[in-house]
């Protein structure tokens, strides 16, 4: 690997966030309700990953799929402010860039999104000449991504046999219909990083310990990120659980399950235990919240250190 000259490849989805904080009741159709507060910053779960990452002292670049309008150029810029890549970004002149509303509710929200360009993004537009630059793939959301979904498996595989580790986050499915092949996807994906909810859902399962006895013989390693319950790690037929770290002043939650994967594979690349992954993406989890948006809360490492250590007595 002393060839590879990035930490990590992010190959995922691309949009802007429209943020409505302070919302004066719920929509309703034929009436008109008010938000107090608004914010247009980057968004989807997989450029916060990346964004994230990098501030934590990765190196990352990103290939997506966006179009040619002002929020490619929000995109392009936000993830450049963050000393991400975007030399493999793909602009499309067919499809305008992604957006999602999203309508903040104390710490619960609801989004509504529309896909653009990322949709249209091909597993073959990844190719083996990218990959081969990197240590790692990552990628999220693939239920917004439905051209990258059918070819998700070789896209996993293929990073595989460039010697590349890899990891998913599969975030929620919108159709909820949870097609995703898991028995041919989960051999080639080092660390999978479901919510519980989503991993319930793919596993068509009760709860977590069934769940994983229904992959158990494909699976290498899954994470399962519980909200205020902390998170889990299997790994070789142990199950293990971290507590969460508490905010109580949290402003939003948006972002803070990608910027728990970014702690968690910041030190998985550092080849430190599980465990130790774990905690950290915990901390990171909760770092995220003491700013509005995914990425705010992440200025650079020296502020991010004296935080979790202020904070949650923590030592990224």
């Amino acid at each position: 690997m002393s060839n590879r000259n990035l930490d990590v490849l992010v190959v995922g989805e691309l949009n802007v966030d429209l943020i409505l904080n302070e919302i004066q009741g719920f929509p309703e159709v034929g009436k008109e309700i008010v938000a107090r507060t608004m914010k247009i910053t980057l968004g989807s779960s997989s450029a916060i990953f990346a964004s994230n990452l990098s501030s934590l002292g990765s190196s990352v670049a990103f290939l997506g799929k966006i179009g040619q309008d002002d929020f490619a150029n929000l995109v392009l810029s936000s993830l450049r402010a963050k000393k991400v890549n975007t030399d493999h970004i793909i602009s499309s002149a067919e499809h305008s860039t992604g957006l999602t509303v999203v309508m903040n509710y104390d710490m619960d929200r609801a989004n509504v999104t529309y896909p653009g360009a990322m949709e249209h993004l091909e597993e073959n537009e990844v190719t083996d000449a990218i990959l081969s630059k990197f240590r790692h793939l990552h990628v999220s959301s693939i239920f917004l991504q439905p051209g990258l979904l059918k070819g998700a498996a070789i896209l996993f595989k293929r990073a595989k046999k460039l010697g590349l580790t890899t990891s998913m986050d599969p975030q929620w499915d919108p159709s909820e219909e949870w097609d995703l092949d898991l028995h041919g996807l989960l051999p080639h994906i080092d660390i999978f990083m479901p919510n519980t909810e989503e991993f319930k859902h793919l596993t068509k399962s009760g709860d977590i310990a069934s769940g994983i006895q229904s992959v158990s013989s494909v699976a290498n390693t899954i994470v399962i990120k519980d909200g205020i319950n902390g998170a889990h790690v299997w790994n070789q037929d142990q199950l293990f659980s971290k507590p969460a770290f508490i905010n109580e002043e949290a402003v939003d939650c948006i972002g803070a399950g990608d910027s728990f994967n970014a702690g968690f594979i910041r030190e998985f690349l550092k080849g430190e235990p599980l465990l130790r992954c774990l905690e950290a993406g915990n901390a990171t989890g909760a770092l995220n919240t003491m700013a509005p948006g995914g990425t705010t809360a992440f200025e650079d490492m020296e502020k991010i250190r004296k935080i979790a250590q202020t904070r949650f007595s923590y030592t990224l």
